[in-house]
């Protein structure tokens, strides 16, 4: 693209360079007699280490910058029994540059390298335990690590190196089995429910595990055998082997596996645990929702730019300083950049929103809280009739938040009318239902407004679902500590553009450069009750100012019946903007979430294929313009401003060379701005577009579409349309558990 004014960036990237023509050649490795076992095969192999050259061998393959001859005969012998071994090497292949498997024996090579630094692998990435953090207050500690990852980019063979986390638990599995003995009649199965699937630490070898069953019929004071064929208890094994003394001989024992050697070799074999030796590794989700926890850790993983860069700096130097390293690099012909990498990127101008009566406020950086007050929105509806559910003690506070929002209402040309107000006895989820059932079945307000007193899930589902499945109507759902205090005005301000949206009003638009444009998200919720319920919901514009939507929500039970299920979704979206057109949109572009990397070819077959077959049947031939977008947010590219002294890109910053993939139409966008932390880029990969429009159009049209979330006065990370199909997923995954009522399809009930 060439919209916006050049800048220069740095990224989290260093340069590989290599020597050129660089071939790996592929060898394989047979032993007879036969043995199974990896680690045994690879240490008869080292022996000859100095004969075949620098290598990487899984068991069965080996790879070697290194040609060697066609065959190769050696002798080994196993050191369990001194039985002598025929190795032969046999050569298999080559690989060229080109080949997409040569990337894969840079990013073995490196995580080699990693191992060098006495990184320890927990989970798929390597942790300092050498240097972790203490969080006294939480009986928690924190890991420093490093996720790396090599690839072909646009010119050159890069690293990716981002800083990372790992949180570690200093309370034992044996604390949570007492507490679950302690709070719950059914112990076992909330403690089953509490720590299968989960990854421990076991401190006396470093080593980590995921559990994956609880045996309550083995303990510590249990036998098994050892390989001389000998038992031994768990309690004695561990007195003997590691100085450990097991206090209680009557706790189950955890069951989890070994990692297998090779990708190929199956399952491992079973291991059994003892929870007061294993240490949780995360954070549950009742942490998540500490506050205070969660700022302790803040502290230190919301990393500065400038910080961030001298950690990586810091990385850079223990490789290029460790001699192990060194020597491994020179034996691949591989060297790494000092420096993280410097290229161009590109600054979009400010994006120009327009609300009512042609008044146009400039988004400067991404935030135009402060310039949109009291400015008439762009669409507003009237509220005639609500009604305002709330407990009796929190009467005397509703009276006067009521007056600040019919007040700031005014302000923003919102007509608000007086609510009925009707008062509950208590607080309790049963409550508001029975309430809103009475209510609802008698009169059909516009919207309810439920005060409530905590955010407790259950209550919330219980309002939700009484007014998106039972009894259709939007609903506002408010918290009582905000009813007063300091920010009442902004507050009110807030929840009166959101009712606004929900009853069909829109607060302001962008310029759209597209006629007929039709934007449509997309994204995959799984429910969180029942496993393997999924569903795919989308939120789709249905005008030209792109302020009117149209919802759907499918249940899928396979990845054929998604590619059926989105071919149908979109089919009613387009029927919709018909309806209220009078014609079919002229460009459709489809920004698609939850899409992994190795996803993409499915979605692609599945999805985008079948997408085109039911557009050709609905538009009477190749008539219509597609361009479907893969959007990610959980990305490690982090880019930095130099302009700023390694600041935040500002909002509008786009890079779409140098580190994007030369196989793909890709770009990244920083489109929102954060207070603390290193900001992250979202990635955008365009699959499918035969609409012919220039990359920079796509480009500013997406960046466009990120000031249109309605729950804010700033930019967020992706388009609004697939925002909002986010926003509907929560609500569906985590509290309806069924699509909702098709009256609400064409409001956005779910803001």
């Amino acid at each position: 693209g060439k919209s916006g004014i050049s800048i220069m960036l740095n990224s989290n990237h260093f340069r590989l360079p290599t020597v050129p023509n660089w071939c790996i050649y592929q060898y394989r490795v047979d032993f007879e007699p036969e043995e199974n076992r990896t680690f045994i095969r690879k240490g008869m192999l080292k022996f000859h280490k100095d004969k075949v050259g620098p290598y990487i061998f899984d068991g069965t393959i080996l790879f070697s910058s290194t040609r060697l001859p066609d065959k190769i005969e050696l002798t080994s012998v196993r050191k369990s029994d001194n039985t002598p071994f025929k190795v032969t090497i046999y050569l298999v292949g080559r690989m060229m540059p080109e080949d997409p498997h040569y990337i894969t024996i840079f990013n073995i090579i490196m995580r080699k390298q990693l191992e060098y630094l006495n990184l320890q692998l927990v989970g798929r990435d390597y942790y300092d335990a050498y240097n972790k953090i203490s969080v006294h207050q939480f009986r928690l500690e924190l890991w420093p690590g490093y996720i790396t990852s090599i690839r072909q980019h646009e010119r050159d063979i890069l690293l990716n190196a981002e800083i990372t986390h790992k949180v570690m638990r200093q309370e034992t599995l044996y604390h949570v089995l007492m507490d679950c003995y302690r709070h719950s009649n059914n112990y076992r199965v909330k403690f089953c429910n509490s720590v299968i699937g989960i990854m421990v630490l076991t401190d006396y070898n470093n080593h980590t595990y995921r559990i994956e069953d609880v045996d309550f019929e083995t303990n510590p004071s249990s036998t098994f055998p050892m390989k001389d064929g000998q038992h031994i208890s768990y309690q004695e094994y561990y007195k003997t082997k590691y100085k450990i003394n097991i206090s209680s001989a009557s706790q189950p024992m955890l069951v989890t596996r070994t990692k297998p050697k090779t990708r190929n070799a199956g399952q491992g074999d079973l291991v059994y645990l003892v929870p007061e030796l294993c240490r949780a590794t995360g954070l549950t989700d009742s942490m998540r929702e500490n506050f205070h926890l969660m700022k302790a850790l803040a502290v230190h993983t919301c990393i500065s730019p400038t910080s961030r860069i001298d950690k990586l700096i810091q990385f850079n130097s223990r490789l290029r300083q460790e001699p192990k390293v060194l020597q491994e690099f020179k034996n691949w012909n591989m060297s790494l950049d000092k420096n993280l990498l410097e290229f161009p990127g590109r600054l979009l101008n400010s994006e120009r929103l327009l609300f009512a009566d042609n008044r146009y406020i400039n988004s400067s950086n991404g935030d135009w809280t402060r310039d949109m007050q009291k400015t008439h929105m762009l669409k507003s509806t009237a509220l005639r009739r609500w009604i305002v559910l709330v407990t009796e003690r929190d009467m005397h506070v509703v009276h006067k938040f009521i007056e600040t929002l019919l007040f700031v209402s005014h302000g923003i040309a919102f007509r608000i009318d007086q609510p009925r107000i009707q008062t509950i006895r208590d607080d309790k989820a049963g409550t508001y239902a029975e309430n809103l059932e009475y209510i609802l079945s008698k009169s059909a307000p516009d919207l309810v407004f439920c005060v409530v007193s905590n955010n407790r899930s259950d209550r919330y589902a219980a309002i939700k679902k009484k007014c998106c499945l039972d009894r259709p109507v939007p609903s506002q759902v408010f918290l009582q500590k905000n009813l007063s205090g300091r920010n009442t005005m902004t507050i009110a301000t807030k929840v009166a553009i959101q009712m606004n949206c929900k009853l069909g009003g829109a607060p302001w638009t962008i310029e759209n450069p597209l006629k007929g444009l039709m934007v449509i998200g997309f994204d995959i919720c799984h429910d969180a009750n029942t496993k393997g319920k999924d569903f795919l919901t989308m939120v789709a514009t249905v005008d030209q100012t792109l302020t009117q939507y149209f919802s759907s929500i499918a249940l899928f039970h396979s990845n054929e019946d998604l590619g059926d299920q989105l071919c149908a979704s979109v089919r009613k979206a387009i029927m919709a903007y018909k309806e209220r057109n009078k014609a079919f949109p002229i460009h459709l572009v489809i920004y698609r979430d939850g899409v992994s990397e190795g996803q993409l070819r499915q979605v692609y077959e599945n999805e985008v294929q079948k997408l085109e077959k039911a557009l050709e049947k609905l538009y009477y031939g190749p008539n219509f313009k597609l361009i479907f977008i893969i959007v990610t947010k959980k990305i490690n590219v982090r880019l930095f401003d130099m302009r700023g002294r390694n600041a935040n890109p500002r909002t509008g910053t786009i890079v779409d060379d140098v580190i994007t993939n030369p196989l793909r139409y890709d770009f990244f966008i920083v489109s929102q701005q954060v207070r603390q932390g290193t900001i992250s880029p979202t990635s955008y990969n365009v699959i499918f577009d035969n609409t012919g429009l220039e990359v920079d159009i796509v480009q500013v049209v997406t960046y466009k579409l990120t000031h249109m979330y309605y729950n804010c006065s700033t930019t967020v990370r992706v388009p609004a349309p697939c925002h909002y199909a986010h926003k509907l997923s929560f609500l569906v995954g985590r509290f309806l558990h069924q699509p909702p009522n098709s009256q609400l399809e064409k409001q956005l009930f779910f803001l």
